[in-house]
């Protein structure tokens, strides 16, 4: 196995407070979340109590000033492999950069302190019914009546939809790429939830359907310049897309792991299954798979800390390691036998979860895209 050498001391001392906490307070309710199709709120205010929400705010909101990425990092590799559905790493290094970033000093010390503590669970707003992976063709407006923004739409899978007590809404302002973001609070007259989305995976996070209807949003809460929305959103997908590799290389490494320990326990003609040649290579093929997949999110996870990560590496690491993700855990799940077919066995629900890898924060078509631009083959240039 590769040995990382992204963490100093300090960082693997984190690491053991959280997996203890996970294990006290997460994973014994995973069950309890699943059936519910949603964690509970609880679990985001014990998360506050314990600093693990927007650790960069500033001390005056509760946080602890701690702007060092590496930190989430580890709340995403400790928790997200045996409960996805917390979605921690959305309201701490997707929604969070938002206020803390963009937002003034009044929308800060107005939100954040909530926000901190867990008392107010975050989400934003892009994806429509009929725009996914491109952004410049959202419908939801916003039209400026003066003393507010009038806002009219509906968003639909949107993570932490049905628990967020704010949401980041991206609506057009103007013509082209004019797009602004708003900040709708729990409550405003016209904002409706919709159902919570069965899915196929993800059983415990709550994916919900939004609505506008003549939602009047006050001046103050418009994030930014109104109508650079959508630069504002390009600049931090990069950050978006390397939380979302280090959660499928995550769950690939969970998933391995315990195949691992069920090739050597499980027996078949006398000996253990992992003995035989087959196994030997499929396991052996993933743990190379897997190391150079790490080697890659690290190395984007450096030049991010150092601010020199390019959106086209990004893409890169997101398109690797979300298909390094789905071998695995179909080799793992291949390795189980029929065993691996059924629910009760961790490797079905990895299988399950892993699929929306390839396409939430960007599909992988998408980030063959961008990609491919970066090498200077876009078609838009040769026409």
């Amino acid at each position: 196995m590769l040995k990382r050498t992204l963490y100093d001391e300090e960082h693997e001392i984190f690491r053991n407070s959280v997996r203890k906490w996970a294990e006290a307070e997460i994973f014994p309710h995973i069950e309890d979340w699943r059936d519910a199709g949603c964690v509970s709120r609880e679990i985001w205010r014990k998360a506050g109590a314990q600093g693990f929400l927007c650790m960069y705010a500033d001390e005056k909101y509760g946080g602890l000033a701690l702007d060092d990425f590496r930190y989430d990092m580890i709340l995403c590799e400790e928790i997200n492999p045996r409960e996805p559905g917390f979605f921690i790493g959305l309201h701490n290094r997707i929604v969070g950069p938002y206020l803390h970033k963009l937002g003034t000093e009044e929308q800060r010390d107005r939100f954040m302190p909530g926000i901190v503590s867990g008392e107010t669970i975050l989400a934003i707003a892009m994806t429509e019914p009929g725009t996914g992976s491109d952004l410049g063709g959202v419908k939801t407006r916003a039209v400026d009546m003066g003393d507010h923004w009038l806002l009219n739409g509906s968003k639909t899978y949107i993570s932490n939809g049905l628990l967020a007590g704010l949401i980041v809404v991206a609506a057009r302002t103007g013509d082209g790429h004019e797009i602004g973001l708003f900040l709708v609070e729990d409550g405003m007259d016209g904002f409706e939830r919709g159902r919570n989305l069965k899915k196929m995976g993800l059983k415990s996070q709550d994916t919900a359907e939004l609505f506008f209807d003549n939602v009047k949003v006050p001046k103050e809460n418009v994030l930014g310049d109104p109508r650079r929305g959508f630069k504002t959103m390009m600049m931090n997908l990069a950050e978006e897309r390397i939380m979302g590799a280090l959660g499928f290389m995550a769950r690939a490494e969970y998933a391995f792991g315990i195949t691992l320990d069920y090739v050597m326990d499980r027996r078949a003609f006398g000996q253990p299954i992992g003995t035989f040649q087959n196994s030997r290579f499929k396991m052996a093929s993933m743990r190379t798979e897997m190391d150079a997949a790490w080697a890659l999110t690290d190395h984007c996870a450096r030049e991010h800390l150092s601010g020199q990560l390019s959106v086209e590496m990004a893409a890169e690491a997101k398109l690797f390691t979300s298909e390094v993700e789905a071998r695995v855990v179909d080799e793992c799940l291949q390795l189980h036998g029929g065993a691996g077919f059924m629910d009760e066995y961790e490797i079905s629900r990895l299988y399950s979860d892993a699929r929306i890898s390839r396409i939430y924060a960007g599909t992988s078509e998408i980030m063959r895209e961008i990609i491919g631009r970066g090498l200077g083959l876009d078609s838009r240039s040769r026409n």
